[in-house]
């Protein structure tokens, strides 16, 4: 089967990876998308082509040039045997997803590129999200917490994508806690909201814990804008 092709030279590519984007991250996606997509009567062949490539380009990955060629992406697909057409369709909706690419004002038109985009946010919160942020962390050579360093407020794509974030509470604040937001699905929305708060009740126990009521307050000044 074509999708099983698919998936077996994405792990190729992605098997050894140790930032959080390997295949537990591609699997889980996939899942979460199929689940979506059945909800939201989605083509479930473009949501599974999606799902398994979105991160096959990433320019964290393998570089920016990747990143706007969809070089590995395309190459995965002719050698599967994808057609043409699904081809476009599935490189016109990894064009436009990833929260790089939100920030830069790109969203996902398709309903199939909306399911995936959802599903990929939903897999950055949540018990996983927060394993998956210490990970890249750690990767990256940054610290788990650090309470001397507050988040960036106005984070902007360029910002974004030039350096990793201080710490992995840092990225929170950052990115992960804004993703709830960017839901484009209301299968998106549901799954993201309960996703959303194992986050925030983290933060408060770790805040709590370290007896820093001025990290606190920030965490709900936050959650209440």
């Amino acid at each position: 089967m074509m999708i099983e092709q698919v998936k077996e030279k994405v792990n190729e590519l992605l098997n050894k990876d140790n930032s959080g984007h390997g295949m537990e991250h591609i699997n889980r996606v996939l899942d979460l998308s199929l689940k979506f997509a059945e909800k939201e009567a989605g083509n479930e062949i473009i949501v599974s082509l999606i799902a398994l490539l979105h991160d096959v380009d990433d320019y964290k990955l393998f570089g920016m040039d990747n990143a706007e060629n969809l070089t590995n992406a395309k190459r995965i697909m002719r050698e599967c045997n994808v057609d043409e057409s699904t081809q476009e369709q599935v490189c016109f909706t990894l064009n436009n997803i990833g929260y790089s690419k939100r920030l830069k004002g790109c969203i996902p038109t398709t309903l199939e590129g909306k399911i995936v985009s959802d599903a990929d946010m939903c897999d950055a919160l949540g018990a996983n999200g927060i394993i998956r942020v210490y990970t890249y962390s750690m990767k990256n050579g940054k610290p788990f917490f650090n309470k001397n360093i507050f988040p960036i407020e106005d984070m902007t794509a360029e910002k974004y994508t030039s350096k990793c974030a201080d710490s992995s509470v840092c990225h929170l604040f950052e990115k992960i806690l804004k993703l709830k937001d960017l839901m484009l699905t209301e299968s998106g929305k549901e799954e993201a909201k309960n996703r959303h708060q194992i986050i925030v009740d983290f933060l408060y126990h770790l805040f709590d814990e370290e007896k820093i009521p001025e990290w606190t307050d920030y965490l709900k000044k936050y959650t209440k804008r």
